[in-house]
Parts: C-alpha cells; sequence; structure tokens
C-alpha cells in the first residue's frame, strides 16, 4: 500500500480483547444518572419480571437496553457491540447478551389482552385497544418516578401537557396498515414541555384512528404530574377535538383528573358550517400573524359554537386562521384560501398570542418523536409480538427522559439543548484507558476531552444529587 492508494499508512493488527481500553468512557454517567434519581431501585422492587436469584436483575436488563438506546443502538443485537467493549463492562459490571434482553421484552407482552379486546369490540368495528399488561403497567409506574426525582431537583410549578401520536413503520407479519398507506404501529405520548419529560404513552395499531380514545391517556398524564405543580395546561391537533376531552378539559370538577383550570388549545375539525364561519370574517377583523415566502397567515377571533355544547357551559373561544397563497398559487385542493382553526378556553392571550402559544407545540411533543425515533432506536419494533414492540417503546422514552434529566442535572449550559447524537459524539464516545489504584478502578481521559465534555463535573453532580435523595429517604 501507498499514499497513492488513498490508504492512511497504518495497518491494523488484531489482539486479545483489552480490558484496560474502552471507547465509551463517557456512557456509564447514563447508568449513574438512572442509580442517582432511584429509578434502577424502583426497577426491583416494582417490575416483578425476574423469577429467580440468579442471572441479571430486572434493573439491570432495563439499564442494558437503556445504554444501548443511549449509545445508538437500535435493535437488541447491538448490545454485543457494547458488550465487545470490555472495558466499557469493567466500568459498568457487565451487560446482560441479546438473547437474555429479548426474552426480557418477551415477558411483556399479554396475548390474552389482545384477544380480549378483539373480542369486546363493537360489531364491525375494526381498530381496538388493547389494555397495557401488568409489567408494562409496572413500567410506566417507574417511569412517573423518574420524572418526580427530576421535578424535586428542578421545583417546576407550570405544566404544560402535549399530546400527539406518529407512526412508527414495520413491515413485521402481525403489524397492521396505517392512514399513510404503509404497516406499523402508531402510539401516542404525553409530553411535559416546561421540564422535556415524557409522562406517559400509549402503544397502538397502525389501524387506530389517531382520534379514538385519547381522554384516557390524557388523565394519566396530568395523574402523572407531581403535587408541586399549581399551573396546568394541555395542547393538541385535531385527534383531541372531541366533545368528551373539551368537556373534561373545560370542567374545573372534572372527574379523574386534577381540580382547577386547565388552559387548553387544540385543533379544530374545519367542518363546513365552522368554514362558513371563518369565511364570513370582515377583512378589518383580521390580524397578520405571519408573512411566509409563498403566504400569508392572518388570524381573528370567531363566534362558533358546536351543535352539541352545552348551553349552561361557558363557550369555548375560536380562533379562526385564514392562509392564502401569494401571485395566484393555489393550494392542492385548487383553492388560494385556506382555513383553520384553534378552540381554546383561554381569553388572557390575543389572538396571535394564542396561536403562537399552540404552534410551539411543534418544538416539543413533534420534536420528542423525531429524536427518539431517528436516534434512539424507537423507530425498529424488535419483534412480531405487540407487548414486546409496546416494552421497546417505552423504553426508548425513559431513555429520552434519562437523557433530558441529565442535561437538567448535570451536564454543563452549553448541552442543555444537545440532541442524543451530539451527546454521543463529545460525551458519550471518549476513549479511555482504566488502570486499577489502591484497589480502585480509575478511568484516564484526554484533557482536551475532558475540557470538552466537563466529565468530572458531571458525575459530582449527579453524585451529589443521590447523596441528597438518600439523606432526604433517612430523615
Amino acid at each position: 500500500m501507498s499514499a497513492k492508494d488513498g490508504v492512511l499508512p497504518f495497518t491494523i493488527e488484531v489482539v486479545e480483547d483489552d480490558a484496560s481500553l474502552t471507547a465509551h468512557a463517557g456512557l456509564p454517567i447514563v447508568l449513574e444518572t438512572m442509580r442517582a434519581l432511584s429509578l434502577s431501585d424502583g426497577l426491583n422492587r416494582t417490575l416483578g419480571i425476574r423469577r429467580r436469584n440468579s442471572g441479571a436483575t430486572d434493573a439491570q436488563k432495563v439499564e442494558a437496553l437503556v445504554l444501548l438506546m443511549a449509545a445508538g443502538g437500535d435493535c437488541v443485537d447491538d448490545i454485543e457491540v457494547l458488550r465487545a467493549d470490555k472495558g466499557l463492562m469493567r466500568l459498568v459490571g457487565g451487560l446482560p447478551s441479546a438473547d437474555v434482553l429479548l426474552r426480557f421484552l418477551y415477558e411483556f407482552h399479554d396475548q390474552r389482552l389482545i384477544d380480549q379486546a378483539q373480542q369486546q369490540r363493537p360489531a364491525g368495528q375494526v381498530a381496538y385497544i388493547p389494555e397495557q399488561s401488568a409489567p408494562l403497567a409496572r413500567l410506566a409506574g417507574c417511569n412517573v418516578a423518574l420524572v418526580h426525582a427530576v421535578a424535586e431537583q428542578t421545583r417546576v410549578t407550570r405544566a404544560t401537557l402535549d399530546h400527539d401520536a406518529t407512526i412508527q413503520e414495520s413491515h413485521k407479519r402481525l403489524s397492521l396498515p396505517h392512514y399513510k398507506g404503509g404497516r406499523g404501529y402508531q402510539p401516542s405520548v404525553i409530553h411535559w414541555a416546561e421540564q422535556d419529560l415524557v409522562l406517559a404513552d400509549e402503544y397502538r395499531d397502525g389501524n387506530v384512528p389517531a382520534a379514538m380514545s385519547n381522554l384516557p391517556l390524557i388523565q394519566r398524564g396530568f395523574a402523572a404530574l407531581p403535587t408541586t405543580i399549581t399551573e396546568r395546561f394541555f395542547r393538541a391537533d385535531t385527534a383531541c377535538y372531541e366533545e368528551k376531552i373539551l368537556k373534561w378539559l373545560a370542567a374545573p370538577a372534572r372527574e379523574d383528573g386534577p381540580p382547577g383550570t386547565i388552559g387548553f388549545s387544540i385543533s379544530a375539525d374545519m367542518s363546513e358550517g365552522l368554514r362558513q364561519v371563518c369565511a364570513a370574517v370582515p377583512e378589518p377583523s383580521w390580524q397578520l400573524y405571519e408573512e411566509r415566502a409563498t403566504e400569508t397567515v392572518m388570524c381573528a377571533d370567531v363566534e362558533f359554537t358546536p351543535g352539541n355544547w352545552p348551553k349552561d357551559a361557558e363557550p369555548l373561544r375560536y380562533v379562526a386562521l385564514r392562509i392564502r397563497k401569494k401571485q395566484g398559487q393555489l393550494f392542492a385542493s385548487g383553492y388560494e384560501t385556506k382555513y383553520l382553526a384553534v378552540v381554546s378556553n383561554r381569553r388572557d392571550l390575543t389572538p396571535v398570542a394564542l396561536v403562537r402559544w399552540h404552534w410551539q407545540k411543534a418544538g416539543t411533543i413533534e420534536a420528542v418523536h423525531d429524536v427518539t425515533k431517528n436516534e434512539i432506536g424507537a423507530a425498529v419494533p424488535p419483534c412480531g409480538r405487540f407487548g414486546a414492540n409496546a416494552a421497546w417503546y417505552r423504553l426508548s422514552l425513559l431513555t429520552y427522559n434519562v437523557l433530558s434529566a441529565m442535561k437538567w442535572l448535570a451536564l454543563p449550559p452549553s448541552m442543555e439543548t444537545a440532541r442524543p447524537k451530539r451527546m454521543r459524539f463529545s460525551l458519550f464516545s471518549i476513549a479511555g484507558r482504566i488502570v486499577s489504584h489502591a484497589g480502585k478502578l480509575v478511568l484516564r481521559i484526554g484533557r482536551e476531552a475532558e475540557a470538552l465534555a466537563g466529565l468530572i463535573s458531571a458525575r459530582m453532580r449527579i453524585a451529589a444529587v443521590g447523596l441528597a435523595r438518600i439523606a432526604a429517604a433517612s430523615a
């Protein structure tokens, strides 16, 4: 070989695995975050999947899957890449094999619940939403405990909950067609915007309409909030434009939910009646919302009452949006004007401010879908078993929360908005050498790498969180 070949001037020599080196020196801080927030202890106490005292615990299996997703793996077999890093194995104490992890995921599947949901669906209805299995429900409870642990540290009192569903493509034999023409699943998620934490999710087959039975998930989302929250808000698209949801949100004395006001905004279905009301708005009443390259967006309050809204209930507020193409261009429908609308109970904001607040959802819950599917493995269901796929998806959301907690509690301000791929590049994938000194493991990393990552101070902050929680528990 020579420089003319384009090959760099070195050769590769294969040697025995070297447990004194690791290519993932920063990855153990993910594990330390889980343990400092008592997530791992909670998993061992509550999951109840492990049936014997030998082998990996439930917490160790979840920790392995979270480490796998944090490191960029998108299938169970990718755990072998981490297991091949013998230095990392010394730091974290080993990881279960791919076979062990896959069997663990199978434990979340309960075929009886699938059969029951199929039998109970109304005649002529194809779609159904099965109850979650007991292990899945317990995993959700562990996630709620993590949310509360983070909230204890940050002391946030305001919670804006955003709801949205996403398509998870899959060509597994048992996956079902979705509305975009492919096959897969369509899970829904509730996200806490201020804390950047996922509160609740519901795994669904691809053929389940996005508007089907969303209130129970919304109720679980609000129930997951810590008691320190004093201001509550909710945002969603047209999937939640439903009488039952609107009445629940608007009623201060709602059933199965927190008392008091929930300020909400939901994209409204553009019925013919609502469209006529929007089209009748006089020109002076429209306010400029945004000038786009090819469109002009205006907004205005409109008087509209859904036909089934109780006469004795407080009227809802409707804000109309008028989007017009410039220079004679047309929408795909053939019209130059398109109308949208937002329904809300918030009257403290101008029409422009309300729409802007409502559309901020695109930067929260939709970003969660983007990150989890493209950077944390949520896009690839591991098998054909519904419950196992639901567990994999929920674990991807748990991973999202752990990484978000790390940013809040340990990482420097420069990493506050870091996505997982940046965290891998600048923190998790630091090279390190491991030596033993006075009976303890010492991880040596380069001075410049440490200056960029701030790993030492991050571990000290995480350790302080863990010690504070231990002190609080023993007080």
